[in-house]
């Protein structure tokens, strides 16, 4: 049974681990700890996403304004932005763009400080997300030692990703850009890693110390949501896990 092969999977997985998991033709979902609160990485970059695709079709900013990246901008990698010339100007398209498919946390932190962390929580909690929040920004390391954390929920990002595939988060063009970005992943050592090379995944990585998540949707013949989170855990076992995981998923889904 699908139920028992994952919950065995998780089981083995040391820490924390969250799990939801939604058939997006029958409906069945499972879930475990899918409600917990967990230190977001960068799942977080999902919310900023949404929030800065909705100040663009509200005309706040354009997709093509360009923007100058200062070293005052610059925070450790992931990412391109950090390691080019002081002065590029990118539009914001590129950083939104670079912030999702290489997790780009110079381009993160100038998207949160454009689309102001106040607005991207209030369209979370639109969104019917009441315990995902951005609460700083990344490599913040004063708010960090206030206690300050961004967090997530595997069944709120999962609702997120269903919405993004029933084209409802806000309106149709912006569920649209938000599959088109994620599809264009380039890390993909995680759900994509045991499916066959064909299978379309559009997904968002986390990682930080003893942190490891992968989220997103899985477009096989049943597409499928799949959310696995885990905080202060054995990364290596982790992704093992999640990897496995992902594959009986699938499989479940060709049935």
């Amino acid at each position: 049974m699908l139920r028992d092969k994952l919950k065995a999977l998780m089981e083995q997985v040391p820490g924390r681990v969250g799990f939801y998991y939604k058939d997006l033709t029958s409906g069945e979902t499972i879930a475990y700890n899918e409600n917990d609160s967990f230190l977001a990485a960068s799942v977080i970059k999902i919310p900023i996403l949404i929030e800065v695709l909705r100040q663009i079709e509200e005309g706040k900013m354009k997709k093509d304004d360009l923007v100058e990246v200062k070293r005052e901008d610059k925070v450790p990698s992931c990412g391109a932005l950090t390691y080019m010339h002081d002065g590029l100007r990118v539009t914001i398209e590129d950083l939104y763009t670079l912030m999702i498919i290489h997790s780009d946390n110079t381009a993160t932190n100038m998207l949160i400080r454009m689309a102001g962390i106040e607005n991207i929580n209030n369209t979370l909690r639109k969104l019917g997300c009441t315990t995902s929040t951005l609460n700083r920004l990344l490599f913040d390391m004063e708010a960090k030692r206030e206690g300050k954390e961004n967090y997530i929920t595997p069944y709120e990002i999962g609702h997120l990703l269903e919405r993004v595939h029933k084209k409802e988060v806000i309106s149709k063009s912006i569920s649209q850009e938000i599959e088109d970005v994620l599809i264009m992943q380039r890390l993909k050592h995680k759900i994509p890693y045991l499916l066959p090379k064909d299978v379309v995944v559009g997904h968002k990585t986390g990682e930080d110390d003893d942190i490891t998540h992968d989220v997103g949707i899985v477009y096989s013949e049943r597409p499928f949501v799949f959310c696995f989170t885990s905080n202060e855990t054995d990364v290596v076992k982790a992704e093992e896990a999640l990897r496995r995981m992902a594959l009986i998923c699938y499989e479940e889904s060709i049935k």
